[in-house]
């Protein structure tokens, strides 16, 4: 597998042209965001990446995470890297000074993750929940559960994860089954008694941290049924004492790891809850309002997961790349000289590599808009906090897809070398797979865009955004076109579709709307490029631009038919004929 090798310069330029990391660092809360402050951190921890991360990427798919005597072990090194990481504080960029954080913008906890994801996907799945346990706890947390929960989690000395799947109850979250009992007496008055079986826990068990912050949800007794009767709970691996040690081990368990496509070294766990009777958790936030305080965990996991499409993109085309330029098959064609050279020398081969360069870089320059538009809501900016809202499921769906899509022509770049495991281009494509599946499918997403997003500010907030990139974009016709299509597809959708009929559509319109607000923050960054910034860039970032707006944004007009065909054709036929 090829070593990697940390994008600094693209991402700096990301950070400072689509984020708009100056203007956060000139807010008092942000004020130590400064340029040399930001060019450490970004160069630190691609360094520490690289270093820590990454050799271990390999042996990580090849043996795994196993299950021994109920304890999920992972392979030599991983515990060792993941004590550097502490030590080394990436954990608390973003997190509350108060509980032990930098402080920092979330923009730059997105660079952490990012660096370390393209290192090593899987690895960096255990500090990404740890990232969503915080937050939730931060603002839904009692004061007592922060300052018994927080330091240690923001230190990463204790990990966090997110408990929602049970075998019957899956993107139905409101389906599920397990029970919270108060404890009226002894010793856990007032806590209760969590019981239940959950299913897809990342890092539900491991021993690289001291504890695990479970954060659970279940139903108190007689809770409405659905979503409505959902409570979230606090619940230990390792009770905590009142002087903040650990104390005996709480009544939960790993039963078995599942067996999966990729991302091996994440030990995705079915985790029992009070098999003896025994397993105490703390009610978070108000009764029955579980879900809501969970989904304040979600928002960022769903930025975090787009995030690993950049991630295991950028790791795809350092692979792909590397392979093209060594691999030496055949002259070029038309080429009097017969020759046989590299195959990045060819046509073909060259469309791939452009087009794969070009979707990394889109999909990282949505992920940075993305996390400044969040870091402005929580200073107080409302507008930016609503254009957060709509571009959390463009990054998480269309981010996604293209790191699914970006590994796939990794593998085809090495063509019957890719098919091997050998070279390591398909671990790439396996780990990938999983990314536009879990923290909600990316039809879920659509979903959520046509139906939640579209109706911010009766929908006037996103039809905003179509109209400012069209006006910003009136010198790139195809981009400034896709636009006004989006901005006329949510009209549509707004004011005439049915619900099945923007459902049907969403897909679609969700790769659409993502791709144009992408190509716009894709010609901001050639605009700085341009007028000097990143020097380092000015030969390659015009050219990859020039390939995302001239033949990704025309694929996405084509996307309108979809967006506007309405359901009355998928319900042609009924279900059996369909089957068959």
């Amino acid at each position: 597998m090829t070593p990697f090798t940390p994008p600094t310069a693209d991402q700096l330029l990301a950070i400072r042209v689509n984020a708009g990391i100056d203007e956060l660092a000139a807010t008092e809360r942000f004020a130590h965001a400064e340029p040399d402050l930001v060019e450490a951190i970004v160069e630190g921890v691609g360094q520490f990446a690289a270093g820590e991360f990454a050799p271990l990427n390999r042996v990580g798919d090849l043996e795994g995470a196993r299950l021994e005597n109920g304890v999920v072990r992972l392979p030599d090194g991983f515990a060792a890297a993941y004590k550097a990481y502490v030590e080394q504080g990436w954990n608390a960029i973003a997190s509350p000074a108060a509980h032990g954080g930098q402080g920092l913008p979330f923009t730059l906890a997105c660079n952490v993750l990012e660096n370390l994801g393209a290192a090593n996907m899987a690895f960096t799945l255990l500090p990404m929940l740890s990232v969503g346990a915080i937050e939730a706890l931060e603002h839904h947390g009692s004061p007592a559960q922060q300052a018994m929960y927080l330091p240690k989690l923001v230190s990463g000395e204790w990990s966090g994860t997110m408990n929602l799947t049970e075998p019957a109850a899956g993107s139905d979250v409101g389906a599920l089954r397990s029970t919270a009992e108060p404890i009226e007496t002894g010793e856990h008055a007032g806590k209760y008694k969590i019981t239940g079986q959950k299913i897809y826990i990342t890092w539900g068990e491991h021993d690289l941290a001291e504890n695990i912050i479970h954060l659970v949800l279940a139903r108190l007794p007689g809770a409405p049924e659905g979503s409505r009767g959902i409570s979230l709970f606090v619940v230990p691996k390792y009770h905590v004492t009142a002087d903040g040690s650990l104390g005996p081990k709480n009544d939960l368990r790993c039963v078995s790891l599942e067996h999966k496509l990729g991302i091996n070294a994440s030990p995705t766990c079915v985790m029992s809850y009070g098999d003896n009777g025994e397993c105490i958790g703390e009610l978070v936030g108000q009764p029955n309002k579980g879900l809501a305080a969970m989904f304040t965990m979600m928002n960022n996991a769903r930025i975090n997961v787009g995030n690993q499409g950049a991630q295991i993109a950028e790791r795809a085309t350092q692979q792909a790349l590397a392979y093209a330029r060594d691999r030496v098959q055949s002259a070029r064609a038309g080429s009097p000289d017969k020759t046989p050279v590299a195959i990045i020398e060819h046509p073909d081969v060259r469309r791939m590599i452009l087009r794969m360069k070009a979707l990394t870089e889109g999909v990282r320059a949505l992920l940075y808009y993305c996390a400044g538009q969040v870091d402005r809501g929580n200073l107080g900016d409302e507008a930016a906090r609503a254009r957060g809202e709509i571009v959390v499921p463009l990054i998480k769906a269309w981010g996604t897809d293209v790191g699914v899509e970006v590994s796939g022509l990794g593998i085809q770049i090495h063509g019957g070398m890719g098919f091997v495991e050998e070279t390591g281009a398909a671990q790439h494509w396996r780990d990938s797979r999983i990314a536009p599946i879990y923290e909600g499918t990316n039809g879920i997403q659509a979903a959520d865009l046509v139906t939640r997003k579209l109706g911010l500010e009766s929908g006037e907030a996103m039809v905003a955004l179509f109209d400012t990139i069209a006006r910003e974009t009136a010198d790139e016709f195809a981009l400034s076109a896709l636009a006004r299509d989006c901005g006329n597809v949510a009209r549509w959708m707004r004011d005439d579709a049915s619900l099945d009929d923007r459902l049907a559509g969403s897909v679609p319109f969700c790769t659409m709307a993502a791709v144009c607000v992408a190509g716009w923050q894709l010609t901001k960054q050639a605009a700085a490029v341009k007028a000097g910034a990143a020097p380092e860039l000015a030969a390659t970032k015009p050219v990859t631009v020039r390939f995302f707006l001239d033949r990704i944004v025309p694929e996405a007009a084509g996307l309108k038919a979809g967006a506007v065909a309405g359901a009355d054709l998928l319900y042609a036929l009924p279900a059996e004929a369909l089957v068959g």
